[in-house]
């Protein structure tokens, strides 16, 4: 089986298992509060190292019914490689410190077909856009398959397309990685995230990447859920100033759900 290695633990989060086991639970522990009824059919959440965005994205995880989500779907920037379209691992698996997580082979041979699908393990190699959502996952979920999207240039109704060839019920969850803005002061990334905020919740897939870096995906998954009626619910909003950064340059943090409404 051909596996992508983790390639940024032990910097952006604990390459200790049990380290990393114990630092994930806290978070959860913290935002424990933080449940609804409903397993969220979407989410966003942030991608940076734990000790900046883990708190946000653990309010995003905590959403999740275990018992129900079995197939992730997960969609983020490309931050080293520059590419058209959404790419696919040329993998079997990706690991963890946690361990394995098998990808979902069925789902992956229904986009393949795609133009503006591709694949390119060198697009994945070293982002960490994705990985660092994956502990996250092992310890909410336990067992689960992946399919894992870098995604680069590519117009909203493009990634829109590929979601709804994803899609599926209950047991698949959509995982759309991004910060928000970048090296403002705190009170100007304040207002620039609030704006985002604002156009997030109104499913406005407009999107720019000065306001979160994962602007493409965001806006893919907007386009969808206002074509589908989704409603979506800010679960948290912060960002490096309010956990361990200077506040002279910080960086937005937003975790965002996103639910099917009844159909009667």
């Amino acid at each position: 089986m051909k596996t992508r290695p983790p390639a940024v633990a032990g910097s952006f989060y604990p390459d200790d298992p049990a380290v990393l086991a114990r630092s994930i639970d806290e978070m959860f522990f913290e935002v424990n509060g933080r449940t609804h009824n409903k397993s969220p059919k979407a989410l966003i959440a942030p991608h940076a190292g734990y000790i900046y965005s883990g708190p946000t994205a653990a309010s995003a995880y905590a959403l999740l019914n275990p018992e129900r989500v079995k197939r992730v779907i997960l969609l983020g920037p490309t931050h080293r490689v520059l590419i058209s379209g959404l790419a696919l691992p040329e993998t079997d698996a990706f690991k963890t410190p946690l361990g394995i997580i098998k990808l979902d082979q069925d789902a992956i041979q229904s986009i393949q077909g795609m133009v503006q699908v591709s694949t390119d393990s060198h697009t994945h190699a070293l982002e960490h856009s994705l990985e660092v959502h994956l502990p996250f996952l092992q310890r909410k979920l336990g067992d689960f398959t992946l399919v894992p999207l870098a995604v680069g240039q590519a117009r909203p109704e493009m990634v829109a397309e590929v979601l709804d060839k994803l899609w599926g019920g209950e047991e698949t969850v959509i995982i759309i990685s991004s910060d928000l803005s970048h090296f403002h002061a705190y009170e100007s990334a304040r207002k620039i995230d609030a704006g985002t905020t604002e156009n997030i919740l109104k499913l406005e897939p407009i999107i720019t990447h000065e306001q979160a870096c994962g602007a493409t995906p965001i806006n893919g998954l907007l386009a969808y859920a206002k074509k589908h009626l989704l409603k979506c619910e800010l679960i948290d909003l912060h960002n490096s100033g309010d956990t361990a950064g200077p506040r002279d340059r910080v960086v937005g943090y937003g975790a965002f759900a996103f639910y099917e409404q009844d159909k009667s």
